[in-house]
C-alpha cells in the first residue's frame, strides 16, 4: 500500500486548487499519512490527517510517496516548491506530479532522483503511442456514462466516483474511468486528456473507455463505465478537451452536472459568459452526440455545498421541472436516485 505525504504548500485550505487533494482524501484517505503546508498552524490537521511544515517532520508518519496534491493556475510550481521537491527526494520519497510541468524533464531534479533511486511519475505525460480515434469506442461492451457540465470545477469527477461506488454497493459491474490527474491519483491509471495533442483527444478517449471495459471484464453486458468528463462544452478556454473527450468515448448516456445559482461561467476572461438555462444545455449536448451513438441526458447531478438543505432541496425540485429529467446531489444525498435513473 502507498504511504502519501501530500504536498499542499500554500493551498490545503483551497477549495479550488487543492482539488487533487481533497479527492485523494475523500477516496484514498486510508493511504494518505501527512499533508504538508507550512501555512497553516502548527498541530492542525484535514480530514483526520496530520498537517507538517517541512518533509522533515513528515518523516515520522513513514511515507513512500510525495503526492502534489495541488492544480496551481497554469499547471505551474510556484518557485518555493522547488525545494520541498528536493526536499523529498532526498529523503528518498517517490514522487507523483498531476501538473503541467513533468518533473522528470527537468535535469537537476532527474539526476537528484537518480542519484537516491526514487521514481518521479508526472501523471500528466500521455502514453508515446496515441493515435486519432478508430472506431472501437462504438464496440464497448456495456454501458458508458459521461459526465459533463455547466462550467469547470464543479463535481463532474466527484459524482462520477460516488455514482461507480454505489453502483458497486449494489452488487453490478461498475468502473471509474480517469481522465484528469486527480482521477489518475486516486484509481492509479487512466490519461490526462488535458495534456494530449488535440488531434489525439478522441483516440485517447477511446482508448480509456476500451480499456475500462477490459478491467471491469464482465463479459458480454460490460457493466457500466462511469467515464470523469473534464471542462465544458460552453467554456471558451476548455472546450476543444470537452468535445474531444465526448466524442471519444462515445457515451450511451450523459449526466449533466451544475451548481444551483450559478449563472456565468468562472475563470475565463472577455466574458461575461452566461451560463444558459439547463434546458438549453440538455439540447446542445445532445445534438453535440456523435450521429454514430446519440447520447442523451439522463440525469442532472447538482452541487448543492453552497445552499442549506432545504434550499438544495428546492433547487433540485426546481431543476427537475425546468428539464423534466431526475435530478439530485449524490454527494449530500446520495448517489441512489441518479443511478436509478441511469439504469433503470
Amino acid at each position: 500500500m502507498t504511504r502519501y505525504l501530500i504536498l499542499a504548500e500554500g493551498f490545503s485550505a483551497d477549495v479550488h486548487y487543492g482539488k487533487t487533494m481533497r479527492g485523494v482524501l475523500r477516496y484514498r484517505r486510508d493511504d494518505v499519512v501527512a499533508i504538508l503546508d507550512s501555512t497553516r498552524a502548527e498541530g492542525e490537521t484535514e480530514a483526520g490527517v496530520p498537517v507538517v511544515a517541512t518533509v522533515d517532520e513528515a518523516l515520522r508518519f513513514e511515507p513512500d510517496t510525495a503526492l502534489v496534491g495541488v492544480a496551481t493556475q497554469g499547471g505551474r510550481f510556484p518557485p518555493e516548491w522547488m525545494d520541498i521537491l528536493r526536499s523529498c527526494i532526498v529523503h528518498g520519497l517517490d514522487v507523483e506530479n498531476g501538473l503541467h510541468v513533468f518533473l522528470a524533464d527537468d535535469p537537476e531534479l532527474r539526476e537528484l532522483a537518480a542519484r537516491h533511486d526514487v521514481e518521479l511519475r508526472d501523471l500528466r505525460r500521455p502514453p508515446a503511442d496515441l493515435s486519432t480515434a478508430t472506431g472501437a469506442n462504438l464496440d464497448v461492451p456495456g454501458t458508458v456514462v459521461l459526465t459533463v457540465g455547466s462550467d469547470c470545477a464543479i463535481g463532474k469527477m466527484t459524482v462520477a466516483l460516488e455514482l461507480d461506488l454505489e453502483a458497486r454497493r449494489r452488487g453490478l459491474a461498475s468502473i471509474f474511468v480517469p481522465t484528469g490527474q486527480t482521477g489518475i491519483a486516486i484509481a492509479g491509471w487512466g490519461i490526462a486528456v488535458d495534456a494530449v495533442v488535440a488531434d489525439f483527444i478522441a483516440g485517447a478517449a477511446e482508448r480509456l473507455v476500451v480499456e475500462g471495459a477490459e478491467r471491469l471484464a464482465a463479459g458480454r453486458n460490460g457493466g457500466l463505465l462511469w467515464v470523469e468528463g473534464q471542462g465544458s462544452v460552453i467554456h471558451p478556454v476548455y472546450s476543444g478537451v470537452t468535445v474531444g473527450l465526448f466524442h471519444g468515448s462515445a457515451p450511451h448516456l450523459l449526466l449533466l452536472c451544475h451548481r444551483p445559482g450559478q449563472t456565468e461561467i468562472e475563470g475565463a476572461g472577455g466574458g461575461p459568459h452566461p451560463i444558459p438555462p439547463l434546458s438549453e444545455l440538455v439540447e446542445l449536448h445532445e445534438r453535440l452526440a456523435l450521429p454514430a451513438r446519440r447520447a442523451r441526458v439522463a440525469a442532472i447531478a447538482l452541487n448543492t455545498s453552497d445552499l442549506g438543505e432545504e434550499e438544495a432541496r428546492a433547487a433540485i425540485a426546481a431543476v427537475e421541472r425546468e428539464t423534466g429529467l431526475p435530478a439530485d446531489d449524490p454527494v449530500r444525498f446520495g448517489a441512489g436516485k441518479i443511478l436509478g435513473a441511469l439504469t433503470g
